[in-house]
């Protein structure tokens, strides 16, 4: 298993792949792309076909006023946390080498 993290500095609005508004994320796929390791131009079919999945957590305590968004593909999970601004606060990717993500997360997330 391989995991990176990245903690990065508030983008300005120039740089946001995240954009918040009536209750829904929309992220960049070029962000996703990067992430899951596979060309941005697949990112929306794989979504539509369920094989990427996705989920959003609320953050609490010291996290209130971030949310972090996590994505599922085959044997990679993607998380970025970010602020309603829509401004990427961290991110990370942990590849799960041969063995795949067990089905469990892809279900809940999906």
């Amino acid at each position: 298993m391989i995991e990176s993290c990245k903690e990065l500095h508030p983008s300005s609005p120039s740089e946001r792949a995240i954009e918040f508004s009536n209750n829904t994320f929309l992220v960049d796929a070029a962000l996703i792309g990067e992430l899951l390791r596979i060309p941005p131009t697949r990112v929306p079919a794989l979504m539509r076909d369920g094989k990427i999945t996705g989920a959003c957590e609320r953050g609490m305590d010291e996290h209130v006023g971030e949310f972090r968004l996590t994505f599922f593909y085959h044997n990679r999970r993607a998380r970025v946390s970010t602020d309603l601004a829509g401004h990427v606060l961290r991110r990370s990717v942990v590849d799960f080498g041969d063995q795949p993500i067990p089905e469990a997360p892809h279900q809940a997330a999906g």
